[in-house]
């Protein structure tokens, strides 16, 4: 489907920008159909083709959305490998997907695989020219909603990487749930995370209907944010929790005309109410919270004409064709109010686990539901509350404890910019929690005592920690979400 929607897309924006890379150059909508169709043939002289996996270790560059639609044209299957994976994670990735080909930036290429070597293109015309076969079209292939597209290696710190699979039949429901039938009002947006993440895989035909001009970043940053956003009047901001976190400490951010911001969008990690409280007062927007997890692909949100505190609050209620379930260990529904597995079921939930049958057999519920592996329980109002990850959960003294049940509260302390609560062993309460504090800026930085006293109100008195250390920062996965295990890391050594 990738091939039809890029197709009309380019009939209907063709010289519109579709993606504006980190040095200045652009490449249209017209431009990147007819450059895939030319790197796809190239590919299939390669002998890449139907059901074949081509991997890109790559940077944000539109040369990795030219590779990623080439692959689809011919029936081949992109895994996106994350360039800020250390080299032995990315060779476990690429271990599991076993690609017939990889292309790489050369400081990124792999030893063990095929490599196509890609050179940062200076032009559009230039992009992947050793692939390029000029003026060439790959043959067009038949309708299969079955047909593997992509595959997207969760984000976790544990473990083996696994691939969630996904094929047209679930881009085709994301662009349903998403964009719907409509064409265009897509404007500027800022690309901020890595494109082998869910959304850029996922909803790149969503992307392309809607006609937008995406601004590529060779490396996130707030400040770099803040002034494309305003330079550019783009009307929406979106991104995970730190992202907008880190935007609302720059310190000159009142300098910034964000005049043109309709809406900002908070997704793929918990927000806590007080960032939320926070970034909707000093943009001066609605702000809409999102909840999946990446075998999901969607799943829950609130809306932007909702009370406020919806988003504070909760990550809102499932999405049009989303259905929700909290089960407990043995797979039925708990009880009203009570906190269950978060499960997760639509027709965009992945196929499987890429050549991992075991693994997607335990991702399932019997019923057919996903398990994000989060905690949570609804309201009255039928709005889900997540309240951790069911491996995050320690137990001190008999009692079970979810940091992100504690780290929401204490946030809001007016010394605090930023908390993460992870155990360590005590011999006494068998775990107690350890608070990692980033002290908010103009701040004293908060004792324990203050940080307990703050929380009693609204924390029984075994939530709250037992311990305090102050960091400078928080360790980030490649993922840019909180790691955890770092942490736990800090205070085992």
């Amino acid at each position: 489907m990738l091939r039809e929607v890029l197709g009309e897309a380019a009939r209907r924006f063709g010289d519109t920008p579709a993606y504006v890379a980190a040095d200045g150059w652009s490449v249209t909508y017209a431009a990147l159909d007819r450059a895939s169709d030319e790197v796809a043939v190239g590919l299939a002289r390669r002998g890449v083709g139907m059901g074949d996996v081509v991997a890109l270790v790559l940077p944000a560059c539109p040369e990795y959305f030219v590779a990623y639609l080439a692959a689809a044209k011919v029936g081949a299957v992109t895994a996106g490998v994350n360039p800020r994976l250390s080299p032995p994670e990315r060779e476990g990735v690429l271990e599991v997907a076993g690609p017939k080909l990889v292309l790489a930036t050369g400081d990124l290429a792999p030893a063990a695989w095929p490599v196509e070597e890609v050179a940062p293109a200076p032009s559009a015309d230039a992009m992947l020219h050793s692939l390029r076969t000029p003026g060439d079209r790959p043959p067009t292939l038949p309708d299969d909603p079955e047909r593997p597209v992509a595959i997207i290696f969760t984000s976790g710190t544990t473990g083996a990487p696994k691939g969630a699979l996904f094929c047209n039949r679930q881009l085709s429901a994301i662009v349903a749930i998403d964009v719907g039938d409509r064409w265009g009002g897509g404007g500027s947006q800022l690309a901020g995370t890595a494109l082998a993440h869910l959304g850029p895989m996922t909803k790149l035909p969503g992307n392309l209907r809607q006609g937008a001009t995406a601004y590529l970043t060779a490396r996130w940053r707030a400040e770099d944010a803040l002034r494309m956003t305003s330079e550019l009047k783009m009307t929406s901001i979106g991104g995970i929790p730190t992202q907008v976190a880190l935007m609302l400490r720059v310190p000159d951010f009142d300098r910034y005309d964000l005049s043109s911001l309709r809406a900002i969008i908070i997704g793929g990690g918990p927000a806590t109410p007080s960032l939320v409280r926070e970034a909707r007062q000093r943009f001066g927007v609605p702000v809409s919270s999102r909840y999946s997890c990446t075998e999901a692909a969607i799943g829950i949100g609130t809306g932007l004409g909702d009370p406020p505190e919806d988003a504070e609050e909760s990550v809102g209620k499932p999405l049009a064709g989303v259905e929700l379930f909290l089960l407990d260990d043995d797979d039925r529904p708990v009880p009203a109010g009570e906190t269950g597995q978060v499960c997760l079921k639509s027709p965009a939930v992945m196929s499987g686990y890429y050549r991992d049958p075991a693994a997607t057999a335990a991702a399932f519920t019997p019923h057919g539901a996903v398990r994000t592996g989060d905690l949570g329980w609804l309201d009255d109002h039928g709005r889900l509350h997540l309240a951790g990850r069911s491996k995050e959960m320690y137990v001190r003294g008999g009692y079970n404890v979810h940091p992100l049940e504690v780290e929401s509260v204490l946030n809001e302390h007016p010394g605090v910019a930023a908390i993460a609560v992870v155990p360590r062993p005590d011999e006494v309460m068998g775990e107690v929690g350890v608070a990692f504090v980033v002290t908010r800026s103009g701040a004293a930085s908060p004792s324990l005592d203050e940080l307990r006293s703050f929380g009693a109100a609204r924390l029984a008195g075994y939530k709250l920690p037992d311990e305090v250390r102050l960091v400078d920062e928080l360790p980030l996965t490649a993922m840019d979400k909180l790691d955890r295990r770092a942490l736990r890391a800090q205070l085992a050594g």
